[in-house]
């Protein structure tokens, strides 16, 4: 079995996850993983599905456009390619937290830091609600650290960062995170 990822953007409601994977079911797929998130009031979804051997793609993303087009979402698919698997280096789980103002530039400053450390990002999380509160700018960002990456440097040039940024920066190792945010 091949592997598709699909893509799917638009207006937030009820049903969307529900028409997916009822496309997905009748195509013969078997849903692998799936990610979604509501950004304001909009939908965005990422989904990983087998497809059999006899159903062509164009023919799965006719189906999932028939059945989604008219719930005004858009959809795109895209054959997953195994020559295409990023071979992550072995690393260590950890949870970037900073706070402050919004403003323009401050997930590209942080990512910007981030890329240049060869540290990739599993999750993030940003919720801008705009003004000077602090407390109402958060970003969460989940990370993976590589083993080879010098800790020390990486802490001293993430707070520096957050601070040209106006940002409180918090490094946390995921497990730590976890078991403090424990509910």
């Amino acid at each position: 079995m091949s592997k598709v990822i699909v893509f799917v953007v638009g207006q937030d409601r009820p049903g969307i996850i529900a028409a997916v994977s009822r496309v997905l079911f009748l195509c013969g797929c078997n849903m692998e993983d799936v990610s979604q998130s509501i950004l304001q009031t909009e939908f965005a979804g990422v989904f990983i599905a087998s497809v059999p051997q006899a159903l062509e793609i164009p023919e799965l993303n006719s189906r999932l456009l028939e059945e989604l087009a008219p719930m005004g979402l858009s959809v795109l698919l895209r054959k997953m390619e195994p020559s295409r698997i990023w071979e992550a280096p072995l690393s260590e789980p950890f949870v970037i937290t900073t706070m402050g103002p919004d403003r323009a530039g401050l997930v590209a400053g942080i990512t910007e830091l981030l890329a240049g450390f060869g540290i990739n990002i599993s999750n993030l999380r940003a919720v801008f609600r705009g003004g000077e509160n602090p407390l109402e700018n958060t970003m969460i960002y989940e990370v993976d650290i590589p083993i080879a990456v010098d800790q020390s440097s990486f802490r001293e040039a993430l707070y520096k960062r957050g601070a040209e940024l106006g940002l409180d920066v918090s490094l946390q190792h995921r497990e730590i995170f976890e078991a403090i945010h424990r509910v």
